[in-house]
């Protein structure tokens, strides 16, 4: 089996985009996956000479974008709210064309169990005219796992039924909110093109470091090779208050599975 292909989102590092891309050249990682929703990488604040020029720069530390990370906060249950967000939700997908990666995750909300609710249909709308979008560009537009379950959000995405709205897998959302963190696998195989390599508590909003918590990482990456995934296990921290040795804490374990 060839290396895997570990990432670090950079704003986990808490160091800057730029800091952050050196260190995680530094810590041995293939890529990284960062927020273009506001500051310096937003697509509003990166002319055409600007988007050169950080391209360059990533490819001279010898990494890779691995995705960007388009979640405005909001999901997209709000038909009001989407005039805003889609538009924008565009740009980064035009911003990702030109930073040469071909993943844009984002969260679209929690899906209401009936269908037929207004924010349901919304939702629905909005991610199938992205999905169409991005797939025209060459992108995937991926929803990250969360808030329902496996088999909930895959009835969603064969709906919208476009070969461009995959999934940003994560383990330890699925886990947290007490669904099948590794049968989402299979359930999910088809969609999946970038993952969190996090882990957190089940039942439990509570993220911990790597290997400290109730995501078998072992079994799930066992099952993503399984499926055929070679994508990016790109790890997130999100809380605590030593983010970079968390980080490289991940880094070794990731590698030692």
């Amino acid at each position: 089996m060839s290396e895997r292909k570990i990432g670090v989102m950079i704003e986990s590092f808490r160091l800057g985009i730029r800091p952050g891309v050196e260190k995680a050249a530094e810590i041995g990682a293939n890529g990284f996956q960062m927020y273009v929703t506001g500051g310096e990488t937003a697509p509003e604040n990166m002319d055409g000479a600007a988007r050169a020029d950080f391209r360059k720069f990533v490819e001279d530390k010898g990494l890779v974008i691995s995705a960007l990370c388009a979640d405005y906060g909001k999901g997209f249950l709000n038909v009001k709210r989407n005039q805003e967000i889609v538009p924008k939700s565009k740009r980064c997908v035009d911003l990702a064309v030109d930073l040469g990666t071909d993943v844009v995750t984002t969260h679209i909300g929690k899906l209401p169990e009936d269908k037929s609710n207004a924010g349901y249909q919304a939702c629905l709308k909005a991610v199938a005219e992205l999905a169409e979008y991005a797939a025209e560009r060459d992108v995937a537009f991926a929803t990250e796992t969360g808030p329902e379950s496996p088999e909930a959000l895959k009835e969603f995405l064969d709906e919208i039924d476009c070969p461009g709205i995959k999934v940003n897998y994560d383990p330890a959302n699925f886990c947290m909110y007490g669904f099948d963190q590794l049968g989402g696998v299979k359930v999910l195989a088809d969609y999946i093109v970038h993952t969190h390599a996090k882990d957190g508590l089940k039942g439990e909003l509570t993220e911990v470091p790597l290997g400290e918590g109730d995501v078998n990482l072992p079994e799930w990456v066992r099952l993503l090779d399984e499926v055929g995934y070679d994508g990016f296990l790109t790890i997130e921290r999100e809380v605590g208050d030593k983010p970079v040795e968390d980080i490289v804490m991940a880094v070794n374990f990731l590698r030692g599975i």
